[in-house]
């Protein structure tokens, strides 16, 4: 099948990834979009993780005020560059982070930013609710884990899934900028203020 600029076009559009990237997926899935954009994403992640450990010391500071400034929030995201840092792409990432964050109120950035005790304790609150189910110790295992996951997904920013779209992650807006990139992007802190909230 002919592979049409239109249709790499489109691809690129969907993904963010780059024209000879798109066609190169396009050619690999005999211009089947919805393979490629899966095939895109496994490389783009591939990519991300692979960026995940170099240093992001450049970025910038967000802002976000909402509800006649009852709400505000500042958020600090990183990357490796200042050239990456002045993008629109990038500006725009930490805008919607910063509404993100005002919406949906996470306390921590990550799972692995909660801390052990808090994780104890929700665990211990999910048996109590399971109670006497008679249940192998391996499935009640999974079922706590389950829960567990669920818990991340409320408290933790990149765990969350995405306000404007409930389909794709927090983590997942991050990860395809960073394939796009080519830089190592991440969350540095955030804080959320509500007035009349501690």
């Amino acid at each position: 099948m002919e592979i049409t600029a239109e249709k790499v076009k489109e691809l690129r559009e969907r993904t963010g990834i780059g024209m000879m990237e798109c066609k190169s997926a396009l050619a690999e899935c005999d211009c089947d979009l919805d393979k490629a954009i899966e095939l895109l994403r496994k490389k783009g992640y591939a990519r991300a993780e692979a960026k995940s450990s170099r240093a992001a010391k450049e970025g910038t500071i967000g802002s976000y005020i909402h509800m006649n400034g009852r709400i505000g929030v500042l958020v600090e995201l990183n990357c490796e560059s200042d050239f990456v840092a002045r993008n629109c792409e990038f500006q725009d990432l930490i805008k919607e982070l910063a509404m993100q964050i005002a919406a949906a109120k996470p306390k921590w950035i990550a799972a692995v930013d909660v801390p052990p005790h808090i994780v104890d304790k929700e665990k211990e609150i999910i048996q109590a609710q399971l109670g006497d189910m008679k249940k192998p110790p391996e499935i009640m295992e999974k079922i706590v884990n389950g829960k567990l996951l669920k818990f991340f997904e409320e408290v933790c920013l990149l765990e969350q899934p995405y306000i404007r779209d409930d389909k794709v992650k927090v983590r997942d807006l991050v990860t395809k900028l960073v394939a796009k990139m080519g830089e190592n992007i991440k969350v540095g802190r955030f804080a959320r203020f509500e007035i009349g909230q501690d």
